[in-house]
């Protein structure tokens, strides 16, 4: 795992778009956040961590602290080379969001999903990791296109 660099701009676009899980406004989106932690120093909502396989990007992961809450963080990109997928670099990129997130007293991460058919791999990769279905909004993506949140939570409710 390492930081981003400007440099790899061009292969997360590729990566993004060849896993054909993003519409082109969302990689839109995905671009516009790796500038925004590229460009301003000063911004403390995002974070991007790399991985490299032989030398070459295979992947990234965004996430953050949530502003205005106790120790949560959300993972909000994530994307994998489809050329090297199912060798465990996704799960190296969440693990890495954990221990980050841990390592500052997190309590929980969150991300979001879609409902939709073409993300069913997906969400099997998040419940493997650990992470449970706390939420659906219906037609919130567009009517049919539920809107999911799974969360991994580090302490259990009878702690507290």
């Amino acid at each position: 795992m390492r930081n981003l660099k400007a440099t790899d701009v061009p292969d997360l676009v590729r990566i993004l778009e060849a896993t054909g899980a993003f519409s082109e406004e969302e990689v839109g989106v995905a671009v516009e956040l790796l500038g925004i932690v590229l460009n301003d120093h000063s911004q403390q909502d995002y974070e991007v961590a790399v991985a490299e396989v032989a030398g070459r990007v295979a992947g990234y992961v965004l996430f953050g602290p949530v502003p205005l809450t106790q120790g949560n963080f959300d993972l909000y990109w994530i994307a994998v080379d489809p050329t090297t997928q199912g060798h465990g670099i996704g799960q190296k990129l969440m693990s890495h969001v954990e221990e980050q997130a841990r390592a500052r007293g997190g309590r929980l991460v969150c991300l979001e999903t879609s409902s939709q058919g073409n993300y069913q791999r997906t969400r099997r990769f998040y419940e493997q990791a650990g992470y449970v279905e706390e939420s659906r909004i219906r037609d919130f993506y567009k009517p049919g296109d539920d809107r999911l949140t799974y969360v991994k939570r580090f302490t259990s409710r009878e702690e507290r």
